[in-house]
C-alpha cells in the first residue's frame, strides 16, 4: 500500500510523450490480477517492465499522475464491513500518520485531501473488516498513530465502481 500525498506544490502541466501516452492507455483500465501485472502492461504495449514503471513513476513526478489506485470489490473477496474513515491530521504530521495507516492489512486506500472534509478532515482511508470488527480496526489505528480526531463514514449502498478514461 502506498500513501500519497497531495500537498506538495506540483510542477507546471508538459506535453507527454507518445510512449507515455501509451502507458497511460494501458493503465487507465483494470490491471490484470497477477502478481506482475505491469509486466502484462509492457507485453501489450511492446515496452518492458522496468520502462513502463519508470514511464509511471517519471509522469507521478511531473505532476501528471497525481494517483495510483485499486478499486476493492470487497463482498467477492469476502469482507462483510468497510467504512471510509476521515482523520484530523495536523500538517506537520500528515505523512508520517499517513504511513503508518497505509502499513495496515486493513486499510485498502490512504490519501491525503485538500480541501480538508468540513474543514477538519484531511486524511482518507478506507477499512475494509473481514476478521475483525471496524471497531478493532479503529482501535488499532489510534494505537499506531495516536490519532483519536476522526468520523466514520460507513458505506450502506455500493454503486458501480469505474475508473476515468482519458484516452
Amino acid at each position: 500500500m502506498l500513501f500519497f500525498s497531495s500537498h506538495a506544490k506540483l510542477p507546471p502541466m508538459r506535453k507527454m510523450t507518445y510512449t507515455e501516452i501509451l502507458v497511460a492507455q494501458n493503465t487507465q483500465r483494470d490491471l490484470p490480477v497477477t502478481d506482475k501485472p505491469f509486466r502484462a502492461v509492457a507485453q501489450a504495449t511492446g515496452l518492458t517492465e522496468a520502462e513502463v514503471l519508470n514511464t509511471l513513476q517519471t509522469l507521478r513526478h511531473d505532476g501528471i499522475l497525481r494517483k495510483f489506485g485499486a478499486i476493492l470489490k470487497h463482498q467477492r473477496v469476502g469482507y462483510s464491513q468497510n467504512a471510509l474513515i476521515v482523520w484530523a491530521a495536523s500538517p506537520d504530521d500528515l505523512d508520517r500518520t499517513g504511513s503508518r495507516f497505509a502499513a495496515l492489512p486493513f486499510v485498502s486506500h490512504c490519501y491525503a485531501r485538500e480541501p480538508a472534509f468540513l474543514n477538519r478532515y484531511n486524511l482518507f482511508t478506507m477499512v475494509h473488516a473481514r476478521h475483525q470488527t471496524l471497531d478493532g480496526a479503529i482501535s488499532e489505528m489510534t494505537k499506531v498513530t495516536g490519532s483519536r480526531d476522526y468520523l466514520i463514514l460507513e458505506s450502506l449502498e455500493e454503486y458501480k465502481k469505474t475508473s476515468p478514461e482519458y484516452f
